[in-house]
């Protein structure tokens, strides 16, 4: 059996509705502080959502931001960051030996809404209508982006996985450098979702639109009294390299990629099944060669939906049920759900606790639902565990897509 290449993750760089570095993403997960706030959007009036706040101009001109999208100057941001943290100087690598791999839930509906709402004021004279369009709505455009802003030539592309996508761009990252297609992977998932009416319309329809006399409890996953999505925006990017490569140049190396798992439940289009995310857990810990017992927490998918949470945690205990150590816990409560970048901004969260062996908990449980109890579910205050080795990170999507990560503390 030919011996696959280790990969480590040198570098990370986000932006979330509570925190536009590690840093302070962190702290404000382990302060219970909550990144969702009031919303209003075209055609749906008034709601929640989780918003970011960065600074795009730090890497961007204005003309950039006004040909570019909101996706792309995202990805811009973290890509930045990330290579930033990393301490990577760029310009002594090959850029074709650069790839990037950005996770997306949906692309193009944004600018593609934009543009109609613009030319309807003008009875349709297609004279309005933006050139930059196109390049604007195709799928790659976030990875594209960060290509033109950092001058990277080699493989680049976006991966449509649903909200299971942020942990497909760090899986493919993860393979192109044990195929030894690239020497610096940048991958995790990004999104936009919050600047189109299109989501929110939808999840209203189906009544799965959160809502709550104070933004901040309106994300409230495994609670009885949870009412639905907080449709957020937001972005995280792992600079990924060799682990030899990362260790040759002295790096820092905040964890290692033990092993993954994607499937497809194959059952509807949008109800969650208990089987098939039971199956992708069982592939990612056959995969990193451990049991259940040996995974110290596990970072959830759980959007606050009722029937979402309720299947997952059935999930999890069919797995997990037996195992004493294994706690729990939940992002999606502090930041909504960040669609295609959800399961990269979740991992980036619990990276912390590998180091300081601290679970930041699921916030807003007030009245646990007991389909959701779980065992080690670690709710509304952090939770000293004294030591954190291996975080499994699940990540689920419509049309049943599943996947997950599992990730280690560095070692010998």
């Amino acid at each position: 059996m030919i011996e696959l290449p280790r990969i480590a993750i040198t570098g990370v760089g986000l932006t979330s509705p509570n925190g536009d570095d590690l840093a302070e993403y962190r702290a404000n997960l382990l302060k219970g502080v909550s990144g969702v706030e009031p919303y209003e959007i075209r055609h749906v009036g008034k709601t929640l959502a989780g918003v970011c706040h960065f600074d795009a101009l730090r890497y961007q001109k204005k003309k950039e931001l006004r040909r570019g999208t909101r996706a792309g100057s995202v990805a811009i941001w973290c890509a930045n960051e990330s290579v930033r943290d990393a301490d990577l100087d760029l310009a002594r690598y090959d850029s074709a030996r650069i790839g990037v791999y950005t996770g997306i839930t949906e692309h193009g509906n944004v600018e593609t809404e934009n543009q109609i709402h613009e030319v309807s004021q003008y009875d349709f004279d297609l004279s309005f209508w933006s050139h930059h369009h196109n390049p604007r709505t195709v799928a790659n455009n976030p990875a594209g982006e960060i290509t033109l802003n950092l001058g990277i030539s080699g493989p680049a592309y976006s991966l449509g996985g649903a909200c299971a996508a942020g942990n497909l761009g760090l899986i493919h990252g993860m393979h192109m450098l044990q195929l030894g297609e690239v020497d610096v992977a940048l991958a995790g998932g990004v999104s936009e979702s919050i600047r189109t009416f299109g989501i929110f319309a939808s999840f209203k329809a189906q009544g799965a639109l959160a809502h709550h006399d104070d933004p901040a409890k309106a994300s409230r996953p495994f609670d009885r009294s949870r009412n639905g999505i907080v449709v957020s925006e937001g972005g995280c990017l792992f600079t990924l390299e060799r682990l030899e490569d990362a260790r040759a140049r002295g790096a820092r190396i905040y964890a290692e990629i033990a092993g993954h798992g994607i499937n497809s439940d194959a059952t509807d289009f949008v109800l969650p099944d208990a089987s098939g995310q039971n199956a992708c857990m069982r592939q990612v810990l056959a995969r990193a060669g451990i049991g259940p017992e040996q995974v110290d927490l596990i970072s959830t998918h759980a959007t606050s939906t009722p029937s979402g949470d309720s299947v997952e945690c059935e999930a999890l205990r069919q797995v997990f049920g037996d195992c004493a150590t294994t706690h729990v816990n939940n992002t999606k409560s502090y930041i909504g759900h960040a669609m295609g970048a959800a399961a990269a901004l979740e991992l980036a969260g619990n990276l912390g606790s590998l180091e300081d062996g601290v679970i930041h908990p699921t916030i807003n449980v007030d009245d646990l639902d007991p389909d959701c109890e779980v065992r080690n579910l670690v709710v509304n205050e952090p939770l000293e565990v004294g030591g954190v080795e291996t975080i499994l990170n699940l990540s689920f999507g419509m049309l049943g897509i599943n996947s997950a990560v599992l990730v280690r503390a560095p070692r010998a």
